[in-house]
């Protein structure tokens, strides 16, 4: 594992510059991946549970104590939406942006989902039949709007073999309306809808008529990741933005947080600057 570099004397100053802005904001945004940002990696993902600590951290941001600041917490998480709050098991339900955006899971139950264009959609059908026919050894896992081939846990040649020949399948198709390739880490996905960056700009455009919309943060750690990153790194609100990852690497994020600890400590920092 490569060590943690000193953080600089400017991003240092960065994040205590957006802590401060709490002291005179009445609300603020917090937006969190779910996968390798709050829960470690699990192959079987129904077993990826937050890491220690984690839960209840969020629980008092999300009913802090003696805080007049409130947070809006929203998870934006390639997962199908419905799968995200069973897993957080936090006291009071979640707004969820699933499918990497393509989704939205409202609090009180509601859900809306971008619709494939027809052509799209049929070819989307077509490609889960024949991936339920032969995976050529990854994991097949079927959306809504998507279809997506993993090989986590793969050795790293059979990994080889099977990013290979699922990118020259899904390659062939990214013609059609409304299909484009999606990266992540150790899959690809072949999907329709709105990315991560387009859920936070509509996220942030819904709350930019509140007058008293404050401080907003974005945490990840994949590469589709990213496009939040840049969403909100572009925004005129006090923001700042965090890789999760264990093992640095290119980023357009502002800082790098290790987790769990760091992570934690990120967390505790939010609380305690609701609490000021």
């Amino acid at each position: 594992m490569m060590s943690k570099p000193q953080l600089t004397s400017t991003l240092v100053a960065q994040v205590q510059a957006f802590f401060s802005t709490f002291a005179h904001a009445k609300k603020a945004l917090l937006l969190l991946d779910y996968d390798g940002t709050l829960a470690p990696f699990r192959v079987d993902r129904f077993k990826a549970y937050p890491w220690a600590g984690v839960r209840e951290l969020l629980n008092r941001i999300q009913c802090p104590e003696g805080s007049s600041l409130q947070t809006r917490i929203v998870f934006i998480s390639g997962r199908p939406a419905v799968e995200i709050g069973p897993l957080l098991g936090l006291n009071q339900p979640v707004e969820v942006w699933g499918l990497h955006g393509a989704e939205r899971l409202h609090e009180d139950g509601r859900r809306e989902l971008d619709e494939p264009p027809a052509a799209a959609r049929a070819k989307l059908d077509e490609l889960r039949a024949e991936l339920r026919r032969d995976s050529f050894g990854g994991l097949f896992e079927d959306k809504p709007n998507a279809v997506v081939m993993h090989w986590r846990g793969a050795s790293a040649a059979a990994a080889k073999k099977i990013a290979a020949r699922t990118r020259v399948l899904f390659e062939t198709l990214t013609h059609l309306d409304g299909l484009k390739l999606l990266e992540f880490e150790s899959g690809l996905e072949l999907r329709a809808g709105r990315d991560k960056g387009s859920a936070v700009a509509a996220i942030l455009a819904r709350e930019a008529e509140d007058s008293a919309r404050g401080p907003v943060a974005f945490l990840g750690d994949d590469i589709t990741d990213e496009a939040a990153f840049l969403s909100v790194n572009a925004s005129t609100r006090p923001h700042i933005t965090a890789l999760v990852k264990r093992v640095h690497r290119k980023t357009a994020a502002a800082v790098w947080l290790q987790p769990p600890g760091e992570l934690r400590d990120f967390l505790r920092k939010w609380i305690a600057a609701c609490a000021r």
